[in-house]
């Protein structure tokens, strides 16, 4: 969740560190600091609020200091303030940490901390215990601290007395390194280091990696050196940049046709789905006689579609777990199960715990991320990348619709190698699913009509989402995106359900956004939506019919091209996506950055 960078090299590293936290700052975050050495002296400088007020603290101030470490802090221990802000100072050591120290009360008691610390962190617990080890040897310190530290941290770490050097250890929370002509950076994120160089990798756990001007030394905690597995990043600057749109969020909406495309035409062969470059064996699918989907929020919604498509499509019984509870529970899988997890970033902390459980009872575990080189593809026995490219926006689109194709894509490989689709179906199966970019920028021409919509729903303490079938699942995914990003409360229903209770909440004028695409169960929920509306609800129908002819059904109609029934995820997806954008831009709301939220869950 938190942002962290830290440089050094040839240049100034003020404006470096400041650029890089600018980057991370779709993460989320409540705090800012940056530590810069130089001549024996550490400056540290830290506010809450945003970047730019660490901005403009740090240019009042002659900086020239070419090595430094920088953070934007999501509080979990302690309130929002400038003590508690990173990075922490004890002593000669000044360190920033991303993760939970679980046993940071006891650490303190043991080792007589009390009067030593004076914020409420769990992470200034860790300068202070490095100091107190702190005899000239930095690995020394290092190696005895986190021996004994529980939990999972990702530190970056100066000394005063060791100019132009930056240490860095990590346990399970995320961090990756690149070095270039200008020096060496580290950052929890690629989209900081993607200005210095394309290739980088990622810090691998229990190692102390040491950073100076010249490049990057790795040493295992026995003191053996190691050569990192260098990967390559397969986009540009531009791709975390506007772009011209005025929210990150709109622009990632316009780019998923491309994101699908990028996903699934490399894994179609003449016709058919081909994992060969995946290296996903056709055993693992031949071996499972049942599917447990895995995922937290967003990425939990699109494993919810993957269930209705496979149960339906292939009979093969599909449970979706929340990971948070997954792992707490003693689920009932085995080696016959098929685990898939689904993560956008690859480090969600919940999603990787659940992993490690589902691979403890037996299971293959088969991933969809879209981070190359995370720790759930790690972990995982197989991974399926998505080619989302960054998504800045904390509210997921792209890399849900990525994450929902890629869910497509394995039902038809699925299917075809059990025998239960034909080749002749298969390939059906994919000239539609390789369709619905064209239906996706069909269906974002409506984008005008979707924002009067908006309008009203922006007045609205309360909205509602019915559906039946994918439409209910889709509805929970709407539901979400309104909530997080507009502030709108919004409740997603099966739509039969309504008259089980929930048509009590049904008021004059509450909006009621009502998914009919789904063709067995379209005259249900026609009947569901005449019920809302004969007790005064703002019905707006999302439907593949080409015009309303009773006016008495919805107050707007949103249309999305004629297609088949199981594929309208897509096409719907954008416009639910589309809802809740405008409406958060309608009421002044900064679309990308709502409050309390942070893109990358890596604490629990």
């Amino acid at each position: 969740m938190c942002g962290i960078i830290g440089f050094t090299g040839n240049i100034p590293a003020k404006d470096i560190i400041i650029n890089g936290l600018e980057q991370l700052e779709y993460r989320g975050y409540d705090s800012a600091g940056i530590a810069l050495l130089a001549d024996g002296e550490i400056t540290l400088r830290k506010r809450t609020g945003k970047v730019a007020e660490l901005k403009k603290l740090c240019n009042s101030e002659e900086l020239n200091a070419t090595c430094g470490i920088g953070h934007t802090r999501w509080a979990t221990h302690g309130g929002v303030t400038d003590t508690n802000a990173h990075p922490h100072r004890c002593g000669k050591v000044v360190l920033i940490h991303n993760g939970i120290i679980e046993n940071y009360r006891e650490l303190i008691v043991e080792y007589g901390l009390q009067d030593t610390i004076v914020s409420e962190t769990d992470s200034e617990v860790v300068a202070a215990l490095i100091d107190k080890f702190y005899e000239d040897d930095p690995y020394k310190a290092i190696k005895q601290v986190v021996k004994i530290l529980s939990g999972a941290f990702a530190l970056c770490i100066m000394f005063q007395d060791i100019p132009g050097k930056i240490f860095a250890i990590r346990n399970v929370s995320p961090m990756v390194a690149t070095s270039c002509d200008k020096g060496s950076v580290i950052a929890s994120d690629l989209t900081a280091l993607i200005a210095f160089s394309k290739e980088y990798f990622v810090v691998p756990e229990y190692h102390i990696l040491t950073l100076t001007d010249k490049g990057i030394d790795i040493k295992d905690l026995k003191g053996n050196e190691v050569k990192p597995k260098l990967l390559t990043v397969n986009w540009d600057i531009t791709s975390a940049q506007k772009g011209g749109y005025p929210f990150f969020m709109l622009k990632e909406i316009y780019e998923q046709p491309d994101a699908i495309r990028n996903t699934v035409v490399p894994r179609i062969s003449d016709g058919l789905p081909d994992f060969t470059e995946d290296e996903i064996d056709d055993a693992v699918f031949e071996n499972c006689t049942n599917i447990t989907v895995v995922a937290c929020g967003t990425a939990m919604h699109a494993g919810m579609v993957g269930k209705q498509l496979i149960e339906k499509k292939l009979r093969i019984p599909v449970i979706v777990e929340i990971a948070s509870e997954f792992r707490y529970k003693d689920p009932i899988i085995d080696e016959h199960t098929l685990t898939i997890v689904l993560s956008q970033s690859g480090e969600t902390i919940d999603t990787l715990e659940a992993l490690k459980l589902a691979k403890s009872k037996g299971s293959k575990v088969l991933s969809i991320v879209n981070v190359k080189g995370s720790t759930i593809a790690r972990e995982s026995d197989y991974v399926l990348y998505t080619h989302a490219g960054p998504e800045i926006a904390v509210a997921s689109t792209k890399a849900y619709t990525v994450q929902v194709a890629a869910m497509y894509l394995i039902t038809c490989k699925l299917g075809l190698v059990k025998g239960i689709l034909t080749k002749k179906e298969s390939k059906e199966f994919i000239t539609k699913l390789m369709n619905t970019p064209n239906i996706i920028e069909e269906t974002l021409k409506n984008a005008n009509n979707i924002k009067r919509i908006a309008n009203h729903i922006k007045l609205a303490p309360d909205a509602f989402y019915i559906g039946r079938g994918l439409d209910y699942v889709m509805s929970l995914e709407a539901a979400l995106k309104l909530k997080e990003i507009s502030y709108v409360h919004a409740e997603a229903y099966a739509a039969g359900e309504l008259k089980h209770g929930t048509i009590a909440l049904i008021t004059e004028n509450v909006p009621v956004i009502a998914l009919a695409t789904q063709e067995d169960v379209y005259a249900k929920v026609i009947s569901n939506i005449r019920e809302v509306k004969a007790r005064g609800a703002y019905v707006v129908l999302i439907s593949m019919d080409e015009e309303v002819h009773d006016d008495k059904i919805c107050d707007k109609h949103i249309r999305i091209p004629k297609l088949d029934s199981e594929f309208t995820a897509f096409a719907t997806a954008a416009i639910l996506q589309l809802i809740a954008y405008y409406t958060s831009e309608a009421k002044g709301l900064d679309v990308d950055k709502p409050r309390n939220l942070a893109k990358s869950v890596t604490v629990e």
